[in-house]
């Protein structure tokens, strides 16, 4: 069954050429599609199109419809072009001409629009949410390690101290700058597009307002072209969104690789996290962040892919559209999961108390003690220079005592702060 069918036969290699993949992707967005149904239902009801027996009874079957799909036994058959066709096919088997009314002021356009935007606001917050907890977790590290030296490095040189406090806690600022992409994601799908049907709206006495409020939506889109054109743009949004998120992660996970590895031994994870190699028994690698970091590397990528799909689209509805579903819920999906897989990671992360035992970390110190030849009354170029020399004969020896000066404010600064503009975000 197809929505726009007519009687007309349409070549078999063009029909799956067309449909794709569409009926696995619309599975993801068949409750979204049930739930603007009824919402779109309830409002012909309003405007009396549909009688009081047509209301109850799509309600019904809408119903079992959304019972079906959440545990899992709700099927889009080959016969059926996608999940709009498939629902609509139900209802009419099911209760007649109640169900052939459904699509009375609708198109398949806007069913897709809104089913997208509902999905889209859905996952967002739970991607926020989980932003968040891995958040909360690294300040809790930070917290924990705060007083633990962790050398910096520039240039993958060995450069000053720093902390695994400062180390958790950076990654915990940067998802907060990801957060604000989040929010601004979430204003573009959070936008009721039902009622623009085909892009031109419809001549009947539809209540838009009613059905902004039954789905939940903050507001309106009020420019029935501007909704068709969200199509695209509201993937677009979410794309750059989930992408900033994917970056943190990545670098993230990349430190943890580098930190795990013998020749840095900064960090370890519990055996249980790791693989081994096939010939090599000594072998733990850490392939869960080497995933996390491919995954979110491809995420990065997405927000091209799509430009690039809709860039120098005319205005209205084109077949082009049909191909962002595949890679934004493909996207969500691996970000979700890089997200929970590195906070059951990083929770049980041991660090590497003793790192600077190591004497090739004495350098970390030149800046503290230049800082000191400073504070005594040696203008900076000539203590620069003094203590430049000293390294280069070997004489230079760091007076660790100094060695934990200026981390302590910063690291709890930095704390206090950041949980702030967490919580606020």
């Amino acid at each position: 069954m197809k929505l726009w069918d007519k009687g007309l036969s349409v070549n078999e290699k063009i029909e799956v050429f067309t449909v794709g993949n569409d009926r696995q992707l619309d599975l993801v967005i068949a409750k979204y599609d049930v739930k603007a149904t009824l919402a779109h239902a309830k409002m012909l009801h309003k405007i009396e199109l549909l009688s009081d027996d047509d209301m109850c009874k799509i309600e019904e079957e809408l119903n079992i419809l959304a019972q079906q799909i959440e545990s899992g036994t709700f099927i889009i058959e080959d016969k059926f072009e996608d999940v709009h066709s498939k629902i609509e096919f139900e209802l009419i088997e099911r209760i007649g001409d109640a169900g052939k009314r459904i699509h009375t002021a609708r198109s398949r356009n806007d069913q897709v629009l809104v089913a997208m935007h509902l999905y889209l606001k859905e996952e967002l917050l739970l991607i926020k949410s989980l932003v968040k907890e891995l958040s909360n977790d690294l300040l809790t590290l930070a917290e924990k390690y705060k007083e633990v030296i962790l050398p910096g490095y520039t240039h993958l040189q060995i450069a000053m101290p720093s902390s695994f406090g400062l180390w958790f806690s950076a990654y915990a600022e940067s998802f907060v700058d990801d957060l604000y992409f989040i929010n601004a994601a979430l204003k573009v799908v959070d936008q009721n597009p039902l009622g623009s049907a085909a892009g031109y709206g419809s001549s009947f006495p539809i209540d838009r307002e009613f059905t902004t409020k039954e789905l939940g939506f903050r507001i309106l889109k009020y420019n029935v072209v501007s909704a068709q054109m969200s199509r695209g743009k509201s993937e677009k949004s979410v794309a750059f969104a989930i992408s900033s998120v994917a970056g943190t992660l990545s670098k993230l996970a990349m430190d943890v690789c580098l930190y795990m590895s013998q020749n840095f031994n900064f960090m370890s994870i519990p055996d249980e996290f790791t693989t081994g190699s096939s010939i090599m028994p000594h072998k733990k690698n850490p392939d869960v962040f080497e995933l996390i970091r491919g995954k979110c590397n491809k995420i990065q990528a997405l927000p091209y892919e799509l430009t690039l799909v809709t860039n120098n689209l005319p205005s209205g509805y084109h077949r082009d559209l049909q191909l962002l579903k595949e890679g934004t819920i493909a996207a969500i999906h691996d970000i979700k999961a890089s997200l929970e897989k590195a906070q059951y990671a990083l929770i049980n992360v041991e660090v590497n108390t003793v790192i600077l035992d190591n004497e090739k970390y004495d350098y970390l110190f030149s800046v503290d003690t230049l800082n000191e030849l400073v504070m005594s009354g040696m203008p900076f170029r000539d203590a620069y220079k003094k203590i430049g020399n000293d390294i280069e004969k070997g004489i230079y020896a760091p007076n660790k005592d100094t060695k934990h000066s200026h981390l302590g404010s910063i690291n709890n600064l930095c704390l206090e702060k950041i949980k702030k503009k967490l919580n606020e975000v």
